[in-house]
């Protein structure tokens, strides 16, 4: 399966403990597709922002159920990567804000 980067990398996950762990650990997370692979991943950061990739750890997370009044329905299944950049390495999501 050979996705083009910008299918593989849907958005990052800006949240405080995200923005915490961006800090302290230089790890960046985001939302990405649930058919792709860490090797496919790596290389979708690495050419879409231009860094080095040091590891990454994936995880599937299951949609909560969501009620609209009467109607019972469950939020789409998804797919997180914690990214660990390389000493040196940031990715910059506010430049120009």
């Amino acid at each position: 399966m050979s996705l083009d980067p910008y299918h593989i990398i849907k958005r990052p996950v800006v949240t405080e403990k995200t923005t915490t762990l961006e800090e302290k650990e230089n790890q960046v997370v985001f939302h990405v597709d649930p058919r792709a692979s860490k090797h496919q991943i790596k290389d979708a950061i690495e050419s879409i922002f231009k860094v080095k990739v040091k590891k990454i750890n994936t995880m599937r997370l299951r949609g909560k159920p969501v009620r609209r009044g009467l109607v019972v329905g469950r939020r789409s299944h998804w797919k997180k990567a914690v990214v660990t950049l390389a000493e040196g390495q940031t990715i910059d999501f506010y430049q120009g804000a």
